[in-house]
């Protein structure tokens, strides 16, 4: 028996917003002073660098727990098993349950519950509970679930990544245009012929990285302090992902035993395209290879930055034939890979 991903899901919510919608902005430097650049180079130089031309965000009646929630019954309907047979279910977000047209988190009770509530599961041997970990939320959940199968504490969980960072944004900061909302999921369990997962690598960085990604106050000084924002120091966070990730990636490759050259897909986190084809090219470089061809699939395009759904939402999206040119077969090796607040690094080896 092997320990395998049997369904996944997601849930790409309903609100498209462009680029140009940020045309109207009235975007500040993080002193309060205006750009001397115009909103149509700032989102020009924006979408250069990120790759990203539009993001979706979550309708006023949804929550993250909601996202959550559909994202779950897809994986389960993928998986074609019932929710009661769940031994976990553990969700890795980061802002709890943020009502629309507020930027306080709600986490009681914890969002894992509410999706619990939701599935009207009635086992209470159903595990349910939160987990925060920065954008590599996901990937860790995936590692706590296979050690719970793995130990024989669990035979089967649901793995949920899902954000609203939409409602978590300061307005005036440009660095709002990277966020998005969305949800992904999907079943791990022990499971006959299934895929496999083969090797596993978690680091946290906590030291100056610690306050990387951070709660801090509007740009702009009429907005009270009070009020928090996801705030984050861009250039910082590329250099320490650039610099780490490549590394973390190659310990759990040569972990598993695979081969680099047996590797078909990498799944890392939808963060910025420019960063993220640096860190996969160095990776390679630590194999003395060129970064193939389309081993890179990408949606943050559409989608933008949803932090713990990306990975979960754009494996699904691929598994399920739905971005042009990208695909998976049984047996293929796939990589997972994140970074995040914390800081947070990991990736997973994955046999489909």
């Amino acid at each position: 028996m092997s320990i395998a991903i049997s369904g996944t899901g997601c849930y790409i919510p309903e609100v498209l917003v462009p680029n140009k919608a940020f045309e109207d902005k009235h975007f500040l430097n993080s002193d309060g002073s205006t750009f001397q650049q115009s909103n149509t180079v700032i989102i020009e130089k924006f979408k250069a660098i990120t790759g990203i031309s539009e993001r979706r965000y979550a309708k006023k009646e949804y929550n993250a727990s909601d996202l959550a929630f559909f994202a779950s019954q897809n994986a389960l309907e993928d998986a074609n098993i019932s929710a009661e047979n769940l031994d976990y279910i553990i969700f890795a977000h980061n802002f709890g349950d943020v009502s629309y047209g507020s930027s306080q988190g709600n986490t009681l009770p914890s969002l894992a519950t509410r999706v619990k509530n939701h599935l009207q599961i009635k086992n209470p041997k159903c595990v349910a509970y939160d987990l925060l970990f920065g954008c590599p939320g996901w990937i860790e959940g995936m590692i706590q679930a296979y050690a719970f199968i793995k130990s024989g504490i669990a035979k089967r969980c649901l793995v949920i990544g899902a954000e609203t960072l939409s409602r978590v944004v300061d307005p005036h900061d440009r660095d709002s245009m990277i966020y998005s909302d969305g949800a992904g999921a999907c079943i791990v369990e022990a499971k006959e012929g299934g895929g496999e997962i083969l090797a596993h690598n978690s680091a946290t960085y906590a030291n100056e990285e610690a306050y990387y990604l951070f709660h801090g106050s509007s740009y702009h000084q009429e907005i009270p302090d009070d009020l928090r924002y996801i705030k984050m120091y861009g250039r910082k966070i590329y250099e320490f992902a650039i610099t780490y990730v490549p590394g973390a990636m190659k310990e759990c490759l040569d972990k598993s035993g695979i081969s680099i050259d047996e590797v078909k897909k990498i799944f890392i986190h939808q963060a910025n395209e420019k960063m993220d084809e640096a860190i996969i090219k160095r990776f390679y470089q630590l194999y003395d290879r060129e970064m193939p061809e389309g081993v890179m699939p990408m949606n943050i395009h559409e989608l933008g930055n949803s932090s713990v759904a990306t990975v979960p939402t754009l494996f699904d999206m691929v598994r399920k034939g739905k971005i042009k040119n990208q695909q998976i077969s049984k047996g293929d090796v796939v990589i997972f890979a994140s970074v995040g607040a914390g800081m947070n690094i990991n990736a997973v080896v994955y046999r489909c």
